[in-house]
């Protein structure tokens, strides 16, 4: 396939998924993430390659624009190592959050292209991370690809991006996880401080 093609077959998929997703699934979340807000409960964002780099960035967003305390335990990449380390991938979100002491009060954000499947021994971090907080009563919600995997089978509000083209599954999966949250963070509903550029006459 040539440039040109790809270019626009790209953004022409993207377009097909804009008109796919389920807009009931952000009202839900958002619905979430203000009882979270008011009940000062925190937001732990999980992810892992790009998804930890949107762990990061959405943290940002979610602290200083909606005004919720919001982790990512990829961020401290101190501790993450020496928990790698020391008691093995697999258990690393899960460890961290039982340090956090997680709560009913709180909530897991997911950013995952497959959402975690232990069977297939994809991402079993997010996995153990999410059982744990459904014993603890955390409330559970996430952006994820294809059949949203364990994320979409145990959270109360996800966001699965439609395939429309299984070779774009991953760029496609992680574009639309930044929309989405900054859809949330910026919606009227979310919105509890004023944004730079946005209020910059």
């Amino acid at each position: 396939m040539k440039g040109n093609d790809y270019t626009s077959s790209f953004l022409d998929d993207a377009i097909a998924i804009i008109n796919k997703i389920d807009r009931i699934q952000i009202q839900k979340m958002i619905q979430i993430l203000q009882d979270i807000r008011k009940n000062n409960g925190r937001l732990f964002i999980l992810g892992v390659g790009g998804g930890a780099g949107h762990a990061s960035h959405a943290v940002n967003d979610f602290r200083k624009i909606a005004g919720i305390e919001s982790y990512a335990p990829t961020d401290n990449v101190s501790e993450l190592t020496a928990r790698v380390n020391d008691d093995g991938w697999e258990t690393v979100f899960e460890s961290w959050l039982k340090e956090s002491r997680l709560s009913s009060k709180d909530c897991i954000f997911i950013f995952s292209v497959g959402g975690g499947n232990a069977e297939k021994n994809v991402s079993v971090n997010l996995v153990n991370a999410l059982r744990f907080a459904k014993e603890t009563g955390a409330k559970v919600i996430g952006v994820v690809g294809r059949d949203g995997g364990y994320t979409a089978k145990v959270a109360d509000a996800c966001v699965i991006i439609p395939t429309v083209n299984e070779k774009t599954v991953t760029p496609q999966t992680e574009a639309f996880q930044a929309m989405v949250w900054h859809l949330i963070v910026s919606s009227p509903a979310m919105q509890k401080f004023k944004m730079k550029w946005e209020s910059t006459k």
